[in-house]
């Protein structure tokens, strides 16, 4: 059983940490790893769907970073790519055939890449797409959906998780920076709309007339507790944009690959005009891409758009994602995943049954999230997701590490599955979250 004696080596390593790094992390999402724990855990190694902590405890993991180690942890067939091009050189500042490759795998698994551009992170890639998108129609303002999460950068780093007071009308959100440091004149060029809503997406977009030069989204709102788009929702997203001349973008840095080689819009059968990927991309290595229609790729391809990076396309992670991207273009890999996730999901939903605990599980096999919500109703936007009882999932989620399943910490994020993810280790899993059920029941 994990506790805070048998983590210990941990505590002391972010006692350590913060005498240099600011706030003892690397990312402002890796402080809260032990819930109740004043500390993260650290990871000495991992192999397939496990890693081990400094203390030598084992779990399965359901986090694989973020959704990046698909393929699973110290994956050989990675390993061997990356080696190969170790012993090579790295990085160049000039073009390599593997990222030549690369770009013709993605462009035949994603639906909507007639051409693709790579970044080294979901972040600068969505940077490039939103350019892409002004650049392309001449206009400045974006709208994003309350809620949704661009990555950290000025640009689209509003109204990720505004409270009651800040969010403003229903009909008519404020936009509000997500932290102090992002600029007033930035704000004022992101128009925010509730999710889910088709008509008062009408209406914002006819009050934002001719100022929009895209509407980006999370297709499956990763970030939301994998709260998915009501049927038609997306369609209408499509119809909108192109009655209107709006660039399309689908956030496809966690769905990307992982929910089937389209992605979400070949879940779905939307195509947008612009999409981005990260993540999973890598199998666990810093590569990220923007990909999309012709028309608007060729205004970055001339460099009348401009877009840079020292590390795109970099050899060593261009390996590491032809071999992920192999591995996932295997409709049995996908399966596999798939099929892991539902037992996972299906189990969380029986055990709510037997213990009268009402909760939904929501989203697709390879990522998912439970919401404990007071009626076992589905959100559909941001602001329903605020009502659900983050307290009782914080003990869920504990009770599960303790059990020696690993899953974020945060209640508004999702369950990752890995293609590494043995019969095993989801019979442990779904142990684990009947016992952590038994517990909730008693509280």
């Amino acid at each position: 059983m994990i506790s805070a004696e048998s983590t210990e080596t941990s505590r002391m390593l972010f006692d350590r940490a913060r005498r240099s790094l600011a706030g003892g992390t690397a990312s402002s999402a890796r402080t809260t790893s032990t819930g109740p724990f004043p500390y993260p855990l650290y990871i000495a190694r991992g192999k397939g769907a496990h890693i081990w902590d400094v203390d030598g405890n084992e779990y399965v993991d359901y986090l694989i970073s973020y959704g990046c180690a698909v393929i699973g942890h110290a994956n050989p067939s990675i390993g061997a790519a990356v080696a190969e091009v170790l012993a090579s050189g790295t990085m160049f500042g000039a073009g390599t055939v593997p990222e030549i490759e690369l770009a013709e795998i993605m462009r035949s698994m994603i639906p909507c890449a007639d051409l693709v551009r790579f970044a080294n992170s979901g972040s600068e890639a969505i940077q490039g797409a939103v350019r892409a998108a002004r650049g392309f129609t001449g206009r400045d303002k974006v709208l994003k959906f309350e809620g949704h999460y661009h990555g950290w950068a000025d640009s689209l780093a509003v109204s990720n998780r505004p409270t009651a007071a800040e969010a403003g009308p229903y009909t008519r959100p404020h936009a509000h920076p997500h932290s102090p440091g992002v600029p007033a004149g930035v704000v004022a060029d992101v128009v925010i709309c509730p999710w889910n809503d088709a008509e008062v997406l009408r209406e914002i977009l006819d009050a934002h007339r001719g100022e929009l030069a895209a509407v980006i989204c999370e297709p499956i709102v990763a970030n939301n507790a994998c709260m998915m788009p009501l049927p038609g929702y997306l369609e209408t997203l499509r119809e909108e944009c192109t009655r209107r001349g709006i660039v399309l973008i689908f956030d496809e840095v966690c769905t990307g690959f992982r929910t089937g080689p389209g992605g979400a819009q070949g879940l779905f059968g939307v195509l947008p005009d612009l999409a981005v990927y990260a993540k999973a991309l890598g199998g666990g290595l810093p590569i990220a891409a923007f990909a999309g229609r012709r028309d608007i790729m060729d205004e970055v391809g001339a460099n009348r758009i401009k877009h840079g990076g020292t590390y795109n396309g970099s050899p060593l992670c261009a390996a590491g994602a032809l071999v992920t991207l192999g591995e996932l273009a295997d409709p049995a890999v996908v399966a596999h995943i798939d099929t892991a996730g539902k037992r996972v999901m299906e189990a969380i939903r029986r055990a709510a049954r037997d213990h009268a605990i009402p909760c939904v599980v929501q989203g697709v096999g390879a990522m998912f999230q439970v919401v404990f919500s007071a009626d076992g109703i589905a959100p559909r936007n941001y602001r329903d997701l605020a009502a659900s009882d983050d307290a009782r999932y914080a003990l869920f989620r504990h009770a599960l590490l303790e059990r020696g399943v690993h899953v974020n910490a945060v209640g508004s994020a999702c369950w990752f599955v890995s293609a590494a993810l043995t019969d095993d280790d989801v019979a442990a899993a779904c142990a684990a979250v009947d016992a952590a059920f038994v517990l909730l029941a008693g509280v």
